[in-house]
């Protein structure tokens, strides 16, 4: 510790309460030694302190700052004094590097005990020491020696031992000022939780001083740090997202010290976390309001969102939690605007149409109850043109012209990052419902294509897939991957994540006719789908398989499984199915027979007749149809 290793009276090599005859001793025999361009060595040189280099300026200098009685009091209190033969032996240990002994000696009359008029030196000298440690626990005891000294009634007895006995000071003063030197030593040597540790062990009036040293500078950068970004807000709202992240970022160190040291609960630390949220959430607040007026490009609405729930993270009274989460609210509520206005849309030309198709429906139904011509079979309904007027009965044109309004890119980029997965189902099934039934179809079947080729917002990417091959049980199969084999194929797919997120993620089983298979059960335009949830953690989603527990399903060729979410593909892994080597051998092997005995039937024969002859050809053809499926596994 530089305050000991530099102090005045180990440069004079002096012990703090040495008497006028021992300095002017030690003065005369530094001036000699220089003369001679002797080192100048001291008896208190101990090994401890190490090395030390004595000039004969800097030993009168070191001489000079002990000449007045406050200075004599504030380096004795990092130094040693002799004051009770229990110092004296200890020293003598010292002298001779025994310091487990010297320290011994000081710890047995000063350890749970109380300063008295025979020990304050002890505590004094021990806890110089410990202070010299380059462990946390010694420092933290020589600090808690040194501030009980100071604040014992024995405190004047030390005071007196090193100034002059009529000298008088304010002990509270004295132990701030050491805190003080201690904090300016400690400053970048540890951190501020750090250093509060270290006085953990003082009383509540050092807590107190040291909570007011530790506040006081943050509470004032921060405060400074609000004012500077109100300034500027106030000057260009539209970079007050910029300047409230800045804010936020600059300002979080300073708030976590303040809040471990005050606590949440102190009405300091309540102020400046309220003004800082405040001023974080204006910043949100008129940077949402300026973009939205220049209909700025910008994803402002998240953006300004992202300010809130930073401003309620820091809030802790109840007016500005409540504002926070207001906005919050208010803000979640706009984000799903476009899906909701989709819908809205989607739904009412769906609700037009089925309602007019009702109306239609039941005149027809009227009519036929009551027309006479009709019952008789005079006449019939045209139910071609029925259906016409059901299709017509919407004002297409007028609904695609909507459809451009609501349905822009821009739009479509919120719409599929929105979370709201159930609107987002219902968005999809409305759009699929207009394409199905719309008489200009081309404006929607557009914008569906557009939506597709939208990235969803995902928390993993795939890095490889491998195909499966499992049985009704899912249990892997080991044999080789042929025909003979191949029960349920799947996917599993190999992902980076990032994140938690629970997708509904679609296969496409694509065959080498560019057919996809389905069943009743198969999402509309999908073979299968999944939910799954990823987690930072996740690394494999096993996608499950599709296909039959008896045989092979698949076809001899090269087939797809595509991976979509939400109508985004975003992998394809293609797998070969054929015959083992053996049984397609065979199988050819069958049907070239059957080529043969096709050869050998459409020969002329005599006498059999042109009817026979076509019997016979279809019969053998038909079978080399079948062979031919099964060679293909149709």
């Amino acid at each position: 510790m530089e305050l000991i290793n530099n102090n005045p009276y180990r440069i004079a090599g002096i012990l703090s309460n040495a008497t006028t005859k021992e300095l002017e001793k030690q003065k005369g025999k530094i001036k000699a030694f220089a003369k001679v361009g002797k080192e100048i060595k001291s008896d208190f040189d101990f090994q401890i302190l190490g090395n030390i280099n004595r000039t004969e300026e800097s030993v009168s200098q070191s001489f000079s700052n002990v000449e007045q009685n406050q200075d004599k009091v504030n380096y004795s209190l990092f130094w040693f004094l002799n004051a009770s033969p229990f110092d004296n032996t200890a020293f003598e240990y010292l002298k001779n590097g025994d310091e487990e002994k010297a320290i011994e000696i000081w710890e047995k009359v000063t350890t749970d005990k109380e300063v008295n008029s025979k020990n304050f030196s002890a505590f004094n000298n021990l806890g110089t020491y410990k202070l010299l440690s380059k462990n946390k626990s010694d420092i933290k005891s020589g600090i808690e020696a040194k501030i009980k000294l100071i604040e014992s009634d024995y405190f004047e007895n030390f005071v007196h031992s090193v100034a002059d006995e009529t000298y008088t000071i304010d002990k509270q003063k004295q132990s701030e000022k050491l805190i003080d030197e201690l904090l300016s030593q400690f400053k970048n040597q540890y951190s501020s939780s750090d250093t509060m540790q270290l006085f953990s062990g003082c009383n509540g009036t050092t807590q107190q001083y040291l909570s007011k040293k530790f506040t006081e500078e943050p509470l004032h950068k921060i405060e400074s740090q609000i004012e500077s970004c109100k300034k500027k807000r106030k000057a260009s709202k539209g970079n007050a997202y910029e300047y409230g992240l800045k804010l936020f970022t600059n300002s979080k160190e300073d708030l976590s010290l303040l809040k471990s040291l005050l606590g949440t609960s102190d009405l300091k630390y309540k102020s400046v976390a309220d003004q800082l949220a405040n001023e974080i959430m204006q910043c949100g607040i008129d940077y949402f309001n300026e973009c939205q007026e220049n209909d700025s490009n910008d994803d402002y609405l998240k953006q300004a969102q992202e300010l809130n729930k930073t401003a309620l993270s820091i809030a802790v009274g109840k007016l500005v939690r409540d504002r926070a989460k207001d906005h919050i609210s208010t803000l979640e509520e706009m984000k799903d605007r476009e899906v909701n206005q989709a819908i809205a849309l989607l739904q009412s030309v769906k609700d037009a149409y089925e309602t007019n198709e009702a109306n239609i429906r039941r005149q027809i139904e009227e009519l036929k109850q009551n027309d006479i011509e009709l019952k008789f079979g005079l006449k019939t309904i045209n139910y071609s043109a029925v259906e016409d007027n059901i299709r017509n009965s919407i004002d297409w044109s007028k609904v695609n012209e909507l459809l451009r309004d609501v349905l822009t890119d821009k739009n479509l980029q919120k719409i599929k990052e929105c979370n709201k997965t159930e609107a987002k189902n219902e968005f999809w099934e409305l759009m699929n419902w207009l394409e199905d039934h719309s008489l200009k179809s081309s404006t929607i079947s557009n914008i569906i294509a557009t939506y597709k080729k939208i990235p969803p917002k995902l928390f993993f990417n795939v890095i490889s897939a491998d195909i499966t091959n499992t049985d009704s049980k899912s249990n892997a199969i080991t044999e080789p991957f042929y025909i003979e084999n191949i029960r349920y194929v799947g996917v599993k797919l190999n992902v980076n994540s990032t994140g938690n997120q629970t997708v509904i993620i679609y296969k496409k089983y694509v065959n080498p006719e560019g057919k996809y298979k389905h069943s009743s059960n198969s999402p509309e335009g999908y073979t299968t789908s999944d939910s799954k949830t990823i987690t930072p953690q996740t690394t494999t989603i096993d996608l499950g398989g599709y296909g039959n527990g008896k045989e092979c399903t698949y076809q001899v060729g090269e087939h797809k499984i595509e991976v979509y979410v939400e109508h985004f593909k975003v992998y394809t892994k293609s797998f070969k199915v054929d015959w083992s080597p053996n049984k397609k051998t065979e199988l050819k092997r069958k049907l070239d027979i059957l080529q043969n005995e096709l050869s050998e039937v459409q020969k002329f024969k005599w006498f059999r007749g042109a009817e026979t002859k076509q019997k016979e050809v279809k019969e053998v053809q038909d079978r080399i149809n079948k062979a031919k499926n099964i060679l293909m596994n149709k």
